[in-house]
């Protein structure tokens, strides 16, 4: 027969091994020992687990050990992404070994900057095996990033172009926890800029002749660390639209337009062909300046110069020619000279009476009709035409005896003219709204006419604007015609990490829209070999919307590659994996998701493809309405996503430009009552050539503001009913 028993040992110390022999004992009698049975308790674990960071790659890690226990050596550990191995797991980092002191800490070096790192300490016993306590204990922190290093800036065209370096060469930042880089260029305005990790360049819009403190803050959850500042001063631009009122005998006016930032001007005048100056010395007080220039002789030529100063240093002078009044005459001598000139004036009305009746007669055989008729009439002024004046141009038409008389007043924008100015061209012409039905008949009238007058004005436009990236050899083939190449002011640049010239190319212009500069990206459907390069720039400008307004295939040409994928299944494109997550058809369009991801990088996008517009054409009459929708439906869209709104066709500029026409146009309506349709498109053609491709997609931009206007009114006459059933209730 077996017995067993058992006993509790208790207030056993942690960590310790014990020894435990078992005697019976029978009054005085005691028996043999049992055998030994050995065995260590469970150490506690420590207390108190924090963290000290030492900068970018080290931090110091202490705690405390419970009072009472007994053990061998402290086990520090951590997890973390290893680059090297790609993998993450639990590596031990350092042993220490027991001491009789209540607190200990390590310091930890060599990490990576912008990391996440967990630690882990615990305690170890004496024994075989050993025995450790506890997991539980264990801190997590993110490193902070290294401090940039800004490597290159360059100022033109008002565009601050900064590029910086991180860390070592071409490090890898799709495993840290870098979240962005942010821009600051602190002047008399401060102008701050996010940049998405990935990207080491920086475009900032700065107004010149101010000085300004450039830095770049890598920024992480956890912390931030600045870049070594830089001084930027930027020169002073030269007045514009400098021009000249009010001449008098012994005095002139001189008005300019003030650009960027500005101190003082300084006005010089200095008669022709003598040493002698005038200076006069106005401080900045408005954007617009006036100022008087007197004690001038009388018929006397000038020629005078603003400049801009700012921060003690002068721009470029702006240069004028300008001349005094000439003295009152004798009256005698005006009534002479009044006498001649009529009577010179009389002579030549009888000539011309007999030029015009010897016309009449040799075009009386001639049978009235339907034509175009166009005549070219050159006007000169003495000096050069004010910026944005107005000037008003009587144009009489003759027609046969048996037709009729009429005239047109003729009131056109004379804007200035230089041989390297074209770029800085803008058309204008604002149109109430009320009015806009009857402008629309008057612009249609003789087959469109005054419509093509205006769209040949449009194509003055960026002639002389430089597109020197895309005529690059490396770079002709990204370009899917030839004659539609990006403007390389506004063209989108790609972050490569690879130095290679031309990596940083593709086909692709910023337009500004209703609110914000850089609301649209305007660009061609991509090639095959450029479709890689197309979803690189949807991820590094973060756009979560792509309108795509052409079908791959239309009349047995292709107009555009089929860059997504055919099913749901995830495709690499590059470095870029782009997975269909859903594809929905309608009558005009189709809407797609996908998401595309690089590294631990996540982005989804939303894909909208309308089908039902031609090439170089517009949509049906009927369709108009369809198209609304969808520019409405889209903007709903895009009011809450994040990054630029990329538009496509075939070229990138027919289909494209239209539609930011139009969606530029329904939120200019929506808070207005004028629009200028001809100035909307005069700007666009400023940053990507040939927007708004033909003529009949221009009249179909004025159709869709009719449609919008029309909609406009009828939610007035509704709010009106409404208002005023309220009031009889």
């Amino acid at each position: 027969q077996v017995n067993s028993s058992s006993s509790l040992i208790e207030n056993l110390v942690p960590g310790a091994q014990y020894q435990v022999v078992v005697y019976l004992r029978k009054g005085p009698l005691v028996g043999p020992p049992s055998d030994p049975v050995t065995f260590s308790i469970v150490p506690t674990g420590i207390k108190d687990l924090t963290l000290y960071p030492l900068g970018p790659t080290a931090v110091v890690l202490s705690w405390n050990r419970p009072f009472l226990g007994v053990f061998r050596k402290y086990v520090v550990e951590m997890f973390y992404f290893n680059p090297s191995t790609m993998t993450s797991e639990w590596t031990t980092y350092y042993e220490i070994a027991a001491t009789v002191s209540l607190t200990a800490s390590v310091r930890i070096a060599n990490l990576l900057p912008a990391w996440y790192y967990n630690f882990r300490v615990t305690m170890v016993s004496w024994g075989d095996p050993e025995l450790s306590c506890c997991d539980g204990s264990t801190i997590s922190f993110i490193t902070a990033p290294v401090a940039p290093k800004i490597t290159s800036v360059e100022y033109y065209n008002h565009l601050l172009y900064v590029t910086w370096t991180y860390g070592g060469d071409g490090p890898d930042l799709s495993h840290s926890r870098m979240l962005h880089w942010m821009v600051i260029a602190d002047g008399k305005k401060k102008i701050k800029k996010s940049v998405t990790r990935n990207v080491m360049t920086a475009v900032l819009s700065l107004p010149p002749g101010d000085i300004y403190n450039l830095s770049v803050t890598a920024c992480t959850e956890r912390g931030s660390n600045t870049s070594v500042p830089q001084l930027v001063k930027l020169e002073p631009a030269p007045p514009k639209s400098l021009f000249a009122v009010n001449k008098t005998q012994t005095s002139v006016t001189l008005l300019w337009v003030e650009e960027g930032v500005a101190d003082f001007f300084e006005v010089y005048c200095q008669q022709a062909g003598s040493a002698q100056e005038t200076k006069v010395q106005e401080p900045v007080t408005v954007s617009s300046h006036v100022v008087t220039i007197s004690s001038l002789s009388p018929a006397t030529s000038y020629n005078c110069s603003v400049t801009t100063f700012s921060h003690n240093s002068p721009s470029v002078p702006t240069f004028i020619a300008v001349s005094t009044m000439v003295t009152e005459m004798n009256p005698n001598v005006v009534v002479i000279s009044v006498l001649a000139i009529l009577s010179i004036l009389l002579i030549g009305l009888l000539l011309v009476t007999l030029v015009v009746l010897r016309r009449k007669h040799l075009q009386m055989a001639r049978e009235c009709g339907a034509g175009t008729f166009v005549n070219f009439a050159s006007l000169e002024r003495d000096g050069k035409l004010p910026y944005n004046w107005r000037r008003s141009v009587f144009a009489f038409l003759t027609l046969l005896p048996s037709c009729l008389w009429t005239d047109y007043l003729l009131a056109f924008y004379i804007n200035p003219w230089s041989k390297n100015g074209l770029k800085k061209r803008k058309l204008t012409n604002p149109v109430q709204l009320d009015d806009f039905d009857g402008y629309i008949k008057d612009m249609a009238k003789d087959s469109d006419y005054k419509f093509s007058l205006q769209f040949e004005e449009l194509k003055l436009i960026g002639l002389d604007i430089p597109h020197f990236a895309a005529d690059l050899p490396m770079n002709r083939c990204k370009n899917r015609y030839t004659n539609i190449l990006p403007y390389d002011f506004s063209r989108v640049r790609l972050v490569s990490m690879n130095e290679e010239e031309g990596s940083d190319y593709i086909n692709a212009n910023y337009i500004p829209g209703y609110n914000s500069p850089q609301e649209y990206i305007a660009t061609q459907g991509p090639l095959p070999e450029t479709r890689n390069d197309f979803w690189k720039m949807v991820l590094q400008q973060k756009s979560q919307i792509i309108v795509m307004l052409t079908q791959c295939n239309e009349k047995r040409r292709v107009k555009c590659d089929h860059y997504w994928p055919f099913t749901e299944d995830p495709v690499a494109y590059g470095d870029i994996t782009v997975e269909m997550l859903s594809e929905e058809e309608h009558t005009d369009w189709v809407y797609r998701s996908f998401r595309i991801s690089y590294a631990d990088e996540v982005q989804d996008v939303m894909h909208f493809n309308f089908t039902a517009w031609p090439d170089h054409g517009v949509p049906t009459t009927n369709a108009a309405e369809s198209i609304l929708q969808f520019v409405q439906m889209v903007r709903q869209k895009s009011a809450k996503a994040k990054g630029p709104v990329i538009i496509h066709c075939s070229a990138g500029v027919g289909r494209t430009g239209t539609f930011i026409a139009l969606d530029r146009l329904l939120q200019h309506i929506r808070d207005h009552e004028f629009v200028d349709i001809l100035g909307l498109v005069s700007d666009m053609r400023s940053y990507r050539m040939s927007m708004v491709q033909t003529e009949e997609q221009y009249i179909f931009i004025h159709q869709c503001v009719q449609l919008m206007w029309q909609k406009k009114k009828q939610q007035f006459c509704i709010s009106d009913v409404i208002y005023e059933n309220v009031s009889k209730s």
